[in-house]
Formats: structure tokens, sequence, C-alpha cells
């Protein structure tokens, strides 16, 4: 064994425009562990792991690597050191191939031209080392789902062979079946004796997975331990700096709700499949069900996005679906959706604060064809104060923000428009549990305001912590709906997998 760390960070600091995004962090990791590395949103992680990577340059402080000091200036040159990092936002080329992807740093060549046979090879085998054998390397990445894109991004990353990974919240677009091909491939790494740095908001998978955790807060670097030397609440209370609340707000007695939004055999292109469902006024209905069983194209039919769709939908009286996201949102309809991505369907990340959170409701603080500067900055005040989105000023960018601060934007920006039925697509993907339960808390109290809300998630936890219903979907169609007592981990997994339907088939 070396007498050195593999990755080792000495008196790391560094500053935006005054503000604090790591203060003086020593730092290391050892080759052949999965090190956890944990924090709310603006914790530091972020900057963390770009300075590792070459995307930031410190301010002051060292590093070194198999201790020779380094200091990257680009991402190219941490790649050719052995440090390669799958960042949360993709950094794939959609109107490229797969092949052309994973091969982009540096395609196989003969004669000084691509050799397009060797980068299909060298794809091909790529995608079949994390099981993507069903993703054709001569596809293009824009026509592939959220999740085939992240496995593209975790193979491009393997084909540059890395000595260390970094993987920032590499499972959170994932289906449960790719994410239990990730921690094979994690367990396969460090058996070859490679370093990964993994950030998760999610618990199970860092006690799952990881040898040892960092925490981060408010910039700094706070304590390394052992996996199994604090409890869960330990780590939370380290990363949040204070004791943890109920992670879920109590839920309501149960009651009859009038429905305000019902559907009634809704069919699209054989991904929906006569859906069925009523939302009513101040109930949260949770949408269960593996990933891909039409739950994302539900909620796109009832924001106006697709086009050819058949069935019934009524919204407070209102007959019909919305041919377009301008009719949903406008009265009587009144929809409002958070998509699934926020980086590439929620916000604009070049503007502004400010334009983002405006962008959906322009018109409320317009007179005529004029913007209202008044009523602008009161509009905006109004939302971040409501949301408590940490911000330096309205104008930076809305890239600039932490990840839980640009869902905050993106569910703020919505929420600007005074919607009546609010539709939810995983939106507590990729951040961290101190935000998470703000928007539990949001969820619930916009429903005492009487909303109709509609929430797909991936966790069962959540489904069963802040749902009054939680409807399943199986293969374009709602199989099961779950209330009160009835909403359990084992009632959703059976339901998912359609095995009440399967038996009865079994038996007649």
């Amino acid at each position: 064994m070396p007498d050195h760390p593999f990755l080792q960070l000495t008196g790391i600091s560094k500053h935006f425009s005054g503000t604090r995004a790591l203060e003086n962090v020593d730092f290391s990791c050892e080759r052949g562990t999965i090190h956890a590395v944990l924090g709310e949103n603006g914790a530091g992680k972020s900057t963390l792991i770009k300075t590792i990577a070459g995307v930031l340059k410190p301010d002051t402080g060292s590093m070194s690597i198999d201790g020779q000091a380094v200091e990257f200036s680009r991402p190219s040159e941490a790649n050719a050191a052995g440090v390669v990092c799958i960042f949360q936002e993709l950094s794939l080329v959609p109107d490229l191939t797969v092949a052309d992807n994973i091969c982009l740093a540096m395609p196989p060549r003969r004669f000084g031209m691509i050799d397009r046979r060797a980068q299909h090879n060298f794809a091909e085998a790529i995608l079949a080392r994390i099981k993507c054998e069903d993703v054709d390397p001569n596809g293009l990445v824009r026509d592939l789902s959220l999740s085939r894109r992240q496995m593209v991004e975790i193979a491009k990353a393997l084909g540059k062979s890395p000595r260390l990974l970094i993987l920032d919240e590499a499972t959170s677009a994932l289906t449960r079946k790719d994410v239990e091909t990730v921690y094979d491939l994690l367990a396969d790494l460090r058996q070859d004796n490679v370093a990964c740095l993994f950030i998760s908001h999610r618990m199970n998978e860092v006690e799952r997975l990881c040898d040892t955790l960092s925490v981060f807060r408010n910039g700094r670097h706070v304590e390394t331990f052992a996996k199994g030397t604090r409890t869960d609440r330990d780590i939370v209370r380290l990363m949040i700096g204070r004791e943890v609340d109920a992670q879920f707000p109590p839920r309501p007695a149960e009651r009859t709700r009038p429905p305000h939004l019902t559907i009634q055999n809704l069919s699209w292109q054989g991904r929906l499949k006569g859906a069925t469902l009523s939302v009513g006024k101040g109930e949260i209905v949770g949408l269960g069900g593996l990933d891909g069983q039409g739950q994302k194209e539900l909620m796109l039919a009832l924001f106006g996005v697709l086009r050819g769709v058949e069935g019934t939908v009524d919204v407070g009286g209102q007959i019909g679906a919305p041919r377009s996201p301008a009719a949903a949102k406008r009265a009587p309809r009144r929809i409002c959706l958070v998509p699934e991505d926020r980086k590439t369907e929620g916000l604009m990340l070049p503007m502004s604060i400010a334009d983002n959170l405006l962008a959906a409701s322009y018109s409320r603080v317009s007179v005529g064809p004029f913007i209202d500067p008044a009523q602008e900055r009161k509009a905006v005040d109004a939302a971040i104060a409501k949301l408590q989105i940490k911000i330096g000023s309205p104008q930076d960018a809305v890239a600039t923000l932490s990840g839980g601060n640009q869902q905050k934007v993106v569910i703020a920006k919505w929420l600007m428009t005074d919607p009546e039925v609010i539709l939810l697509n995983d939106p507590t993907r990729g951040i961290d549990v101190g935000t998470k339960q703000e928007i539990y808390r949001l969820m619930r109290q916009l429903a005492e305001e009487g909303r109709a809300i509609l929430f797909y998630s991936t966790d069962y936890a959540e489904l069963i912590g802040c749902c009054d219903r939680v409807a399943i979907m199986y293969d374009g169609a709602i199989v099961a709906d779950l209330a009160g007592s009835a909403i359990t981990e084992e009632a959703i997994v059976g339901a998912s997998l359609n095995i009440g339907a399967s038996l009865k088939e079994a038996v007649s």
C-alpha cells in the first residue's frame, strides 16, 4: 500500500462573486474504495468535483493524484491523468450517434481518419459491459429515453479507462434495472482498484455501496467516517446543521373529495391504453409503477404536448384535452407541469433567475404589450421568498444555482401562473434531503389551498409518505388505485409488476 492517498486535496478554496463555494477544504480518497460525498444542494459538492475534474481552478490550495502534484486547467488534462467525471448535467451531443458520443474525446483512427468500424465495435463492447445491448451504437442520442442517455453517459466515461471515477447523481434518472447494473459495475471497479467518488441524495444507495462517507456543509468539509459508524439521522444532522424534522408532513384524515380532474379511457399511440383516473381538489394523487409505463405520456397529454390523444379529459367541467401547453395553463383549465429534467425541459440556463421565473407568466406583470417593472420585481421577489430560493441576485444566470435551487425556480415559475391542477414529474430527483422536505411541505400546503396535484415519483417512500391516493400504471393503463392504509410498498410493488392480473390469468 502506498503511504499517500490516491487523491489528496489540501486547503482548497473557491469563491464566486463573493459567495463561498469551498473554504479551506482538506479531502482525500483511496483506490479500490467507493467514497460518498454528501451534503445539501449548495454545500459545495459540485464545486468540489468540478475542481477535481479540471472544470474549475481553485483560488487557493493544492491537489495531488497518486502522490504527484497536479493542476488541471481543463477536463481533458484530468482525463489524461485518469480522472473522469459523470456530471448530473449530461454532456452528450443529441444529434450525434451513440458511438460518436462514447468516442468523442479520442475516436479510433486509421490513416488519419476516424475508423468507423473500430468505433462501432468499441462502443458495442462498452454498452455490453453495462448491459445496454439494446442501445444501437449507430442510433442518435436524441432518440433515447433519459435513462438510456444516462447509461450512454456512463459508457462514455468507462471508455476513458478511469483511475478515479466521479459520479454525480448518476443513478437519479435511471430505471431500477439500470440502477442495479450500475451497482454491479461499481463493485467491479472497486475490485479493479479504481477509486470512485459517489454523490447521491439516496441514503439507501450510500448504505449499500459506499465504504467511506464525507459530509460537506456551507462549503466546508465537516467530517469523514467509515460506513456504519453513524446513523442516518446523525448524517442528516451533519448535512443540515440542525435536528431533523419528520420527513413527511402529516397526512389529513381520509375524506371524499369531489373530482376536479377526471380522465377516462385516455389513449395515445400505444403508450397510453385507456387510462382512467380522477384527482380531487385538495388531493395529492401519486402516480406509481415501473419507469416507462406511460406516466410521462399521461402528464404530457394532460398538459397539451401530445397530438392525437383519444379519450375524455374533464378539468373542472371543461371537457376536452388541451391542444397546447398555452391552452393548458390558461383559464379555465389552469394546468401546470413541472417536468422530469429541469436542465433541458424546465429552465433556460443562460438566462437570469428573474427571466426564468417569469417565463410562463409575463402576462401577469404586463400592461398591454409592456412589462411593468414594479410588478415584475414584486412578483419575482414574492416567488423567491415563497420557496426560499437561495440566490445572489435575481439577475444572475439560473445556471449558477445549485440543483435544488434550480428545481425551486422551476416550481416557482409554474406556481406564478396560479394553477388549479399541478402535474409533478419526479420533482425531487437529484436534490438534497432538506430541499426535499421543503417540497413535501409545499405540496401539502398547495393541496390544503385546494389545488389538485398529480405526483409521479420513482421513490416508493415518497408515494407512501406524501400521497392521499396512489394510482399505479402498467403498460399504459391504471391497474390499481390505493388509498390510506392500503398504500404500502408491498402493494405498490405488486401492482407495478401487475402480479394480481398475472395470477388471475394463470388461474383462469
